[in-house]
C-alpha cells in the first residue's frame, strides 16, 4: 500500500530473495530492499522454529553500530560473550562495530529488527546484501 509520499506493509508481504534460505532457517525480510532505503541498513528475521535468529558476526569491515528490537517471541543476545535476555519489546543497541554479536530464538515466530549503520558515513549497503539489491547495481 502507498500513498502521497509514504509506504505501508504488514512484515509478512516482504518477500525475502530467493536462493539463500535452507530448510529450518529463519526468514530474512528485506525491509531496506523493500522499501528502496538508502540512507541505513534495515532488515528483519522472523525464527521458523527456536535456535539461531542472527548469526554470530561483527561489523569491524563496515563500522557499522547496530540495534536490535525483538517485535514477538523471546531471544537471548550474546554481544562479546555476555548474554542478555530479550523478551518481545526490548532493544539491545551494540555501538561497537568490533563487538562479536548474535542471537537465539527462544521459539518460532520470534521477530528481530535489525537497524545499522556506521555513524557520520554516507551508507553503503553491504556487499552480502548487494546481489539482492536492484538498486545497488549488482
Amino acid at each position: 500500500m502507498s500513498g502521497a509520499g509514504y509506504q505501508v506493509t504488514h512484515i509478512d508481504r516482504i518477500p525475502e530473495p530467493p536462493g539463500e534460505k535452507e530448510e529450518g532457517e529463519r526468514d530474512w525480510h528485506a525491509v531496506r530492499i523493500h522499501f528502496g532505503i538508502q540512507s541505513f541498513g534495515v532488515n528483519a528475521y522472523t525464527a521458523s522454529r527456536e535456535g539461531e535468529i542472527v548469526g554470530a558476526h561483527d561489523e569491524a569491515d563496515t563500522k557499522h553500530e547496530e540495534l536490535f528490537y525483538v517485535s514477538t517471541g523471546n531471544a537471548t543476545f550474546t554481544v562479546d560473550g555476555e548474554t542478555v535476555e530479550a523478551p518481545a519489546g526490548t532493544f539491545v543497541h551494540v555501538p561497537d562495530p568490533a563487538s562479536t554479536r548474535s542471537a537465539v530464538a527462544h521459539e518460532a515466530g520470534t521477530t528481530v529488527l535489525c537497524l545499522g549503520g556506521a555513524p557520520g558515513e554516507t551508507f553503503e549497503v553491504s556487499d552480502w546484501e548487494q546481489k539482492y539489491d536492484p538498486a545497488s547495481g549488482s
